[in-house]
């Protein structure tokens, strides 16, 4: 059962999934959680470093969807001044919005991965899809409210998972 909680991958940050890497590897498409993923749950706006590897994305032939369960107002307010479609209130880890992100991209589930910084929500539902999972260290040391119970149980799943040999995480 723990399995389902095991990412594919897990990486620091967004930066250090290439772009051209991914392409050689297949991928055409990125679902991608927002908060704590691409940026700290409270800023507004993509940082320019961010906005660079989401160009560098699109010149590989990536397209990407943002999948979050946060409000539209959120959700949009990032999403819209990067040209980047999204779908809000996603009910992750639920797997109704991988699959219409998937189908929106009009893409097959080889051809996709699932970036997040949580487990229950992000790993979880990609997992649950049949998607490749990448796993990444959040961006802030902060949560809102409902984030804070999900951490609590992601660090008991990522103890588990450490002592087994079936993790190595280093936290920030």
């Amino acid at each position: 059962m723990l399995k389902k909680f095991l990412p594919n991958e897990h990486v620091k940050s967004v930066f250090e999934i290439s772009p051209s890497k991914l392409k050689e590897l297949g991928i055409k498409g990125v679902i991608t959680d927002l908060d704590n993923t691409l940026v700290e749950w409270d800023r507004p706006s993509a940082t320019p470093k961010l906005v660079e590897w989401f160009n560098d994305l699109k010149k590989n032939g990536i397209t990407v969807t943002i999948v979050s369960n946060n409000h539209e107002p959120r959700v949009k307010e990032f999403a819209d001044p990067l040209g980047i479609p999204y779908i809000y209130q996603a009910r992750k880890p639920l797997i109704r919005a991988f699959e219409r992100a998937i189908r929106e991209m009009n893409l097959h589930k080889d051809e996709v991965v699932v970036i997040g910084d949580q487990l229950l929500t992000d790993v979880l539902g990609g997992n649950r899809c049949g998607l490749h999972t990448i796993l990444v260290v959040p961006v802030a040391q902060t949560d809102g409210f409902f984030t804070k119970f999900n951490r609590f149980v992601e660090r008991r799943i990522l103890s588990w998972m450490k002592r087994r040999g079936m993790l190595y995480w280093e936290d920030k």
